[in-house]
């Protein structure tokens, strides 16, 4: 694998990793370093140094031992001496300190035993003598004159501590000269280690800027170049694996959005294409709507008034030549009236079905219990002569239209009175519950019922179940119920699971709850007998 297919983060981790090493290197080196430089300095500044000073106090002291000797050998006095027993005292603890600071040094040890020595012998051939004769005989002046003797030990161990004190400097300029060695060697590598750091970040942005910025700004480009409406326009990448990678997802992404647009537009070629249709069968749409409006209302005038006459003269031939002519002519006749008045509940019902929705004064909030109350006094007459019963419970305030609505009821409880059971008398129950944002109202009836296999049937224009003769009527009613309902937004069935007479199921949206809280009052039940 070459390097031209590394990954940027390769790339990046092998740049850290040789840095890293470089600084590796550089610290264990500093502190190889830093540690012989510390040793040294501390053999400078705690060994080597006081155990030069210690060789300046050496010979003071054997210069006191001298200084004391005389004035002992002058005065005879013993207190004389107070100054040679202390200056003998450190001259030994002295070269002891100096042994344990030299211990690494045997050449320095054995320079600082050559001083004891020589001190010892000064002290054993010149000062011990000439103080045990001055105890003896007493003091003399001539005595305390140094002889040649005397003057050559003294110079003796004098130059001993010389060669001590110049022993220890060398060695001490020699361990300082390392001492500066290594701090210029730390220096160095503290250089070294910055200069590596600054090297590494130039090279990680020159990094950075080849891999990364670039090519990261050239597909930046092609991006604004295909978001521009270059939708055909190849998108490519030449940086490293990583980019490549997401600029063949980005270029991937191009050729779907650019066959979804393909798709959009098509589409929306169609659509186009459909609204035109759609513009053209509403103009249709609109110019039958207007022909249906002739033909209602012709149906409404112009053959309203020839059915009128056909039927007055019918009924007027019926009232006037009943029992003049045979059997057979005034069953003719009863046939021409009854056809000529259910031509015109027909042409009625027909009017009636066409109005719904076309013509309206608009929705306004409605009492259903008022709308029952209207609806079942127009069955009046009917319940006085069957006995029958229509019970509702509190209904809600509605949004629609009164006539409509009065309209619907009437149709089923028109219905209920019409097809009720021979055996009972007629019983109808209107109630009311909410389910889901809608007043679910349903009509109940104990009559005759239907089977569920016409439950969707009846609810068709001019369905019928059963003969004319047997219960009149145009079998419109029904379907002009459904229309209401469906008007109104809600929808009507039968309820399958009702067994004995009817079940009638509509739905009707619930109101604005501010309205329906101000209208709604307490629940009571009522019943129109």
């Amino acid at each position: 694998m070459t390097t031209a297919s590394w990954s940027l983060w390769r790339r990046i981790i092998a740049l850290c990793s040789v840095v890293a090493s470089l600084l590796v290197m550089v610290a264990v080196s500093a502190t190889i370093t830093a540690a012989a430089n510390r040793t040294d300095t501390n053999k400078v500044m705690d060994r080597l140094t006081p155990a030069l000073v210690n060789a300046e106090r050496l010979y003071s002291q054997l210069l006191r031992q001298q200084t004391s000797t005389r004035t002992f050998l002058l005065t005879g006095r013993d207190s004389d001496l107070d100054a040679y027993r202390d200056a003998q005292l450190q001259e030994q603890q002295i070269l002891a300190d100096t042994v344990r600071l030299v211990a690494e040094e045997p050449a320095l040890v054995a320079a600082v035993r050559d001083v004891g020595v020589a001190t010892a012998r000064y002290r054993s051939e010149v000062t011990e003598p000439l103080i045990a004769q001055t105890r003896a005989t007493g003091p003399d002046p001539e005595r305390a004159a140094p002889t040649d003797q005397a003057r050559s030990v003294y110079i003796a161990a004098s130059n001993r501590i010389n060669a001590l004190n110049q022993a220890l400097g060398s060695r001490r300029d020699d361990v300082a000269g390392r001492v500066r060695g290594t701090s210029a060697v730390l220096i160095l590598l503290l250089v070294f280690a910055a200069v590596v750091v600054v090297v590494a970040g130039v090279a990680l942005a020159l990094l950075l800027r080849r891999l990364v910025t670039r090519p990261v700004t050239n597909l930046a480009s092609e991006v604004r170049r295909v978001a521009a409406g270059d939708y055909d326009y190849e998108i490519r990448s030449s940086g490293p694996p990583e980019l490549s990678a997401l600029a063949e997802d980005v270029d991937t992404m191009r050729r779907r959005i650019n066959a979804e647009l393909t798709d959009v537009l098509e589409a929306r070629r169609l659509v186009e294409e459909a609204n035109r249709m759609l513009e053209q069968q509403a103009a249709e749409l609109t110019r039958s709507n207007r022909d249906l409006e002739q033909f209602a209302y012709v149906a409404s005038h112009d053959l309203q008034e020839p059915l009128r006459k056909v039927a007055s003269f019918c009924q007027l031939l019926q009232r006037r030549y009943s029992g003049q002519l045979d059997e057979r002519a005034d069953q003719y006749i009863g046939f021409a009236v009854d056809g000529a008045q259910r031509m015109q509940r027909l042409i009625n019902d027909l009017l009636a079905f066409s109005r719904i929705g076309r013509l309206t004064n608009g929705f306004t909030d409605v009492d259903l219990n008022k709308v029952v109350v209207d609806a079942a006094a127009q069955f009046d007459a009917q319940r006085e002569a069957t006995g029958a019963e229509i019970v509702f419970a509190e209904l809600p305030v509605v949004h629609g239209e009164e006539p409509l609505l009065g309209a619907l009821f009437s149709n089923l409880i028109g219905n209920a009175l019409k097809f009720r059971h021979p055996d009972r008398a007629p019983r109808v129950v209107v109630d009311c519950q909410r389910v889901d944002g809608e007043y679910e109202i349903s009509v109940e009836d104990n009559g005759i019922g239907i089977e569920p296999e016409f439950t969707d049937k009846v609810f068709v224009i001019f369905q019928r179940l059963h003969a004319k003769e047997t219960y009149p009527g145009t079998g419109i009613g029904l379907a002009i119920a459904k229309k209401i309902v469906e008007y109104h937004g809600g929808r009507i069935w039968i309820d399958p699971s009702h067994r004995e007479g009817t079940l009638f199921r509509f739905t009707l949206p619930v109101p604005d709850q501010t309205a329906e809280a101000a209208a709604s009052p307490s629940p009571i039940e009522e019943s129109v007998s």
